[in-house]
């Protein structure tokens, strides 16, 4: 949908139209689960909960921007955790958007580049590939696609020391 929000929106439109909609749903579902699904989901995830209290415990902030930048977690479980957590309302929105802004605006490049190619009369093939309006934002999916890589190997050694 991101994809299509560049295409049909251009960069800036699509990526703000997008992160509102996925930060609406994100809302949507962290309410939910804070409230009328709240204690059904806590007593069927109590011992995964017990593994992620302690972060979101120490600085929820900090813990929330890791679990949204990195792409490593599916984005419904990073929605239910922290209302099960008790995370405040502010840091949930505030982090969810600033987390999934550098994604969304990558996705939205990514359409936007597809659309630039249709306005200018061509069709896509293989050869858009190396065009910079598209190329440009899936280098950029690409380093993104490497950060929980880079995670590990940076969780691992500081660990080790």
């Amino acid at each position: 949908m991101t994809i299509a929000g560049g295409f049909l929106f251009g960069l800036v439109l699509g990526t703000v139209y997008s992160v509102l909609g996925a930060t609406i749903g994100a809302v949507a579902v962290f309410l939910a689960a804070r409230t009328a699904v709240g204690e059904i989901l806590c007593a069927r995830a109590a011992p995964f909960l017990r593994k992620m209290e302690a972060g979101f415990r120490d600085n929820a902030a900090s813990y929330m921007l890791h679990l949204r930048l990195v792409p490593l977690y599916p984005f419904w479980l990073v929605n239910l955790v922290p209302a099960l957590l008790g995370v405040p309302f502010t840091v949930y929105l505030v982090t969810t958007v600033i987390g999934i802004l550098p994604g969304t605006a990558v996705y939205s490049s990514v359409g936007n580049g597809l659309g630039a190619l249709v306005d200018a009369g061509q069709m896509p093939d293989l050869h858009i590939i190396f065009k910079p309006s598209v190329l440009g934002p899936l280098l950029g999916l690409g380093l993104l696609s490497l950060v929980p890589a880079f995670y590990r190997k940076f969780k691992a050694r500081r660990g080790g020391a």
